[in-house]
């Protein structure tokens, strides 16, 4: 009520401007004027006729009548030169000058009258003085009118530059001037001018100038009315110019002579015309005084509430000030404490009548002094200081947080004189602020380098927050899923169970374990172990989910591995008991033989018999090969000369059709093996490689120093990290079918025509291997051709190779952007892994069609590293010639399950083109990146 009491006190209804010059005319203004007007009007037309009555002179009359209009035209323009000293308009001037010089010609006028101070007239006047100075007077008025109407504007017209007190003086001066000008030309040069009046009547000439005269008088009045829009002055203006025309008809041009009825008729005229602009500026004035009084009044009482106001409010905002739960501290521009709140006393733990009249340092730490220096400083500079946070000491010695607002204090006349201050406690929310921070801090870091799949959805199942690992497992980035609903990414049959387990999640359930397929971005299916829950405050969903590929291929190699050793477990003991069976037939067809040696036919069947017990001990000694319990005589023997002595022996065997092509590496590492069992496996390979080249073709024979290391061994379970030498069988032929590559080693398996192969040679030669120690590995593409890669283990206690030395020279890496394309998900999640360890930027891609997507929208990648064989319509070498069509700059390095020399000689890369042969290690890797970025 306090503040609407005094809102209405400080506005008061002013309804009318106080400049008269400006301010709009109103209808009442205008019929006031019509009125006035009209009945000047009627009296002019009764007038008219009896103009020319001769009626008695009386100079007293001329006298009075000058003497007022001279005082009317001085008052009225000292009026409207006050506006100009205000509003400084040219318009006004003008009308100022006009009304001052009225005033003047009538003085002159009265002086130089004849019969009223001499005969003649004083200053030598003439018969011709006043009527001229009559002319002069009523000519240049409207002149200056004329002038007004065309300077003024709705908002007072142009104004004038400078002091006005110049403007004023320079007028007066001027109109002082041009009186005393024209007065000396009426009456020392009167003999000059031309007869006006003659025998006390108007000559022709008379005639002539009055009708110029007024003319123009009639000219200021129609420059008036079209000037729009109207102020009250143009208004009054305007009936001043009636009565200025019914005065000069009246005096000059309708009545004979002096002292004739018009002569005292527009006189009187003229005497209403200089008074109408006077009495509106004179009511006008009373009216403000009027106002002014009655605001006075107000004002005084606006003063009176005022002081009850802000005595009210000043024990208000006292009262407020001490039930502020904040500190407030008021102090001076020299840091001297005035004012202590009891906020202050609690929180500092000085009472106020310790704290004021001593320094602020009291509660300031030593390193910190400068700062409120620095504070005070800008505060005089008349600068506000807004939630500065910084640390305050409390009596006790222990240090505060706070933050600071800290304002300019200032005197009655608007002097700064110190500073008031309002301290926060923000030790505890500063410390919870902190313990947040740490916690989403490390929630964040969790969130990004998880390697499972964090997952938030909303309600609806639209994702809101996906982690960054979402790239590894599903190749798509966080901003391809946010936004978008899960059931664009869940295989549909998995689409139900998911959305079951979302709404046991909302009925409560608070950890929920399902799987669920997603879309990998290539297309292919990528099974997930979900955890989920629901949150009810932020209605959100949080799942986790575990990439279950690689468990799931690692459980599928181990249940071959279970499955191959439960079939060697059955196929060794069948053999063995097969063995015993055969050792009995073979024993005593011995004997039979020799009984029935003279009898020929006899003797025949004993042949067949012995034959077939022949075929049927290789046959157990092949399943016993298989099942890993043959007998082995192992010994160190050099891999090299082996596979030349095998090169050899494979001529006659394969044919003229087939070429025999060894690559062995020199110094090649000894290995711990039965030599006569491994030249029989190279055999069985070379069997099975002319068999798949029925047209003739190449078959390669290599040897390697090769080490597996962790990453190659965790993606085969059944091998042991180091040092191995690899010797390969590849062929040109037709290849083996993608699906039935897990089952070439099972035994009696073949894709042979019957009669042609027990499919018991490459079971033999897995079972050697393994029995050795060591690992085979079969890379094959239908079309291309078949590598059989078998690894056994370096034989121990030989001094380091030459090769050995350059595997263990330190890793170099680098910082390049390398795009990795491989379509084997698990061999491309460990390269990946390994690039990136080694410093670089991995960016990957499943085929060729998506690496090409990657190159055309990423323009910063360094270098292919790319599978050779892989599905679809385009393979490696077709990628990489794509791709530097594209980008001339990009450089290659080729990957391969074959080995170099067999993918060179198939023709399938250009002799000299960079190949990095699988299975690698984390140096070779290096070093072959580095050589390719380099190339």
């Amino acid at each position: 009520m306090l503040n609407t009491g005094l809102h209405e006190m400080n506005a008061p209804a002013i309804d009318r401007s106080t400049f008269l010059s400006t301010l709009p005319a109103t209808s009442t203004d205008r019929s006031a004027a019509l009125w006035i007007v009209g009945v000047s009007s009627i009296l002019f037309a009764l007038a008219v006729p009896f103009a020319g009555i001769p009626l008695p002179p009386i100079p007293a009359f001329v006298a009075s009548y000058q003497s007022a209009l001279a005082v009317s035209d001085i008052i009225t323009a000292v009026l409207l030169l006050s506006q100009f000293s205000v509003l400084r308009t040219r318009a006004l001037l003008w009308l100022s000058t006009g009304y001052l010089f009225t005033a003047a010609a009538a003085l002159a006028h009265a002086l130089t009258f004849p019969g009223l101070f001499t005969p003649t007239g004083l200053f030598g006047a003439g018969s011709q003085t006043t009527v001229w100075l009559y002319m002069i007077w009523h000519g240049v008025f409207p002149l200056l009118v004329l002038g007004y109407a065309w300077q003024k504007e709705k908002d007072g017209g142009p104004t004038i530059k400078g002091p006005t007190s110049n403007a004023i003086c320079a007028m007066a001066l001027g109109v002082i001037a041009a009186m005393a000008a024209f007065t000396w030309i009426v009456t020392a040069q009167h003999d000059l001018l031309p007869v006006l009046l003659r025998d006390g009547r108007y000559t022709a000439t008379m005639i002539g100038v009055v009708s110029f005269v007024w003319s123009l008088s009639f000219a200021a009045l129609v420059s008036l009315w079209f000037r729009r829009p109207h102020s009250v002055i143009d208004v009054w203006l305007m009936v001043v110019m009636c009565a200025w025309l019914f005065d000069i008809a009246l005096s000059a041009i309708v009545n004979v002579a002096r002292f004739d009825l018009g002569f005292y008729a527009g006189r009187l005229y003229g005497l209403c015309a200089s008074s109408f602009v006077l009495a509106v500026l004179l009511i006008e004035n009373v009216r403000l005084q009027v106002h002014t009084v009655g605001l006075v009044g107000r004002l005084r009482q606006q003063s009176a509430s005022e002081r009850d106001y802000y005595g009210k409010r000043l024990a208000l905002y006292g009262a407020v000030v001490e039930s502020s739960n904040d500190a407030i501290i008021t102090k001076t521009l020299d840091g001297i404490i005035t004012g202590w709140n009891k906020a202050a006393e609690h929180l500092f733990g000085y009472s106020a009548a310790e704290a004021v009249g001593r320094s602020i340092d009291i509660i300031v730490p030593p390193d910190r002094k400068h700062e409120v220096r620095s504070i005070l400083n800008r505060i005089a500079g008349n600068e506000s200081i807004a939630q500065h946070e910084t640390v305050r000491i409390r009596k006790d010695g222990r240090a505060l947080d706070v933050v600071l607002n800290v304002s300019p204090l200032r005197s009655d006349n608007g002097e700064i004189i110190g500073a008031s201050k309002i301290a926060h406690d923000i030790t505890e929310e500063k410390e919870a602020r902190e313990k947040l921070r740490r916690e989403t801090e490390e929630r964040r870091r969790i969130f990004e380098t998880s390697q499972d799949l964090i997952l938030v959805t909303d309600g609806f199942g639209n994702f809101v927050q996906v982690s960054p690992s979402v790239k590894d497992i599903l190749g798509f980035t966080p901003e391809d899923m946010i936004g978008h609903s899960a059931t664009e990414f869940i295989h549909p049959d998995d689409l139900e169970k998911t959305r079951e387990e979302m709404r046991a999640a909302r009925r409560g359930a608070v950890k929920r374990s399902f799987e669920a397929r997603y879309y990998h971005y290539d297309g292919h299916e990528v099974t997930l172990n979900w955890m989920g829950t629901w949150s009810e405050p932020v209605k959100r969903h949080f799942f986790i989910g575990r990439d279950l590929t690689e468990k799931q291929a690692a459980e599928a190699q181990f249940r071959h591995v279970q499955k191959m050793d439960s079939i060697g477990q059955l196929t060794g003991g069948v053999a063995h008991d097969f063995n015993n069976v055969l050792t009995v037939i073979t024993g005593t067809i011995g004997i039979l033989a020799d009984a029935v040696a003279d009898r020929p036919e006899l003797a025949a069947i004993t042949k067949l018999i012995d034959d077939a017990a022949e075929r049927g001990a290789q046959l157990t000694k092949h399943l016993l090969a298989f099942a890993r319990k043959q007998p082995l005589q192992p010994r160190e023997i050099d891999v090299n000369a082996l596979a030349l002595e095998a090169a050899k022996l494979l001529h006659p065997t394969l044919g003229e059709q087939i070429t025999i092509v060894p690559q062995l590496t020199e110094d090649a590492w000894p290995t711990l093996v039965d030599p006569g069992q491994l030249s029989t496996a190279i055999l069985n390979l070379a069997l099975n490689a002319r068999d798949a080249m029925p047209e003739g073709g190449t078959l390669v024979l290599e040897t390697r120093n090769i080490f597996l290391d962790d990453g190659y061994a965790s993606m085969n379970p059944d091998v042991v990290a180091g040092n191995y030498v690899m010797i390969a069988v590849s062929d040109t032929g037709s290849g083996i079918p993608p699906e039935l590559i897990d089952r070439v080693f099972d035994p009696f398996f073949t894709t042979k025509e019957v009669g042609k192969g027990t499919g018991l040679g490459l079971s033999m030669v897995f079972g050697f291997v393994k029995q050795s120690g060591g690992h085979i590995k079969i890379y094959s593409e239908q079309g291309h051709g078949t590598s059989v890669k078998i690894y056994l283990p370096r034989s121990s206690g030989v001094q380091e190779s030459e090769f050995e030395a350059l595997q263990n020279v330190p890793v170099t890496g680098g910082n390049e952007k390398i795009l990795i394309v491989e379509d084997d998900a698990l061999v491309r999640q460990y390269v990946v892994t390994q690039v990136k360890s080694l410093g670089y930027t991995a960016l990957e891609a499943a085929n060729g069609a998506e690496a090409l997507t990657i190159l055309d929208n990423n323009k910063t990648i360094d270098l292919l590293f790319t599978d050779i064989i892989m599905p679809g319509n385009m393979n490696g070498r077709q990628l990489a010639d794509e791709a530097v069509r594209r980008r001339p700059d990009l450089k290659t390095l080729f990957t391969s399950g074959y080995t170099e020399n067999a993918i060179v000689h198939h023709g399938r890369l250009d002799s000299g083109v960079l190949l990095l042969a699988k299975p690698y290690r984390k140096t070779e890797l290096a070093k072959m990146l580095r050589t390719a970025l380099a190339s």
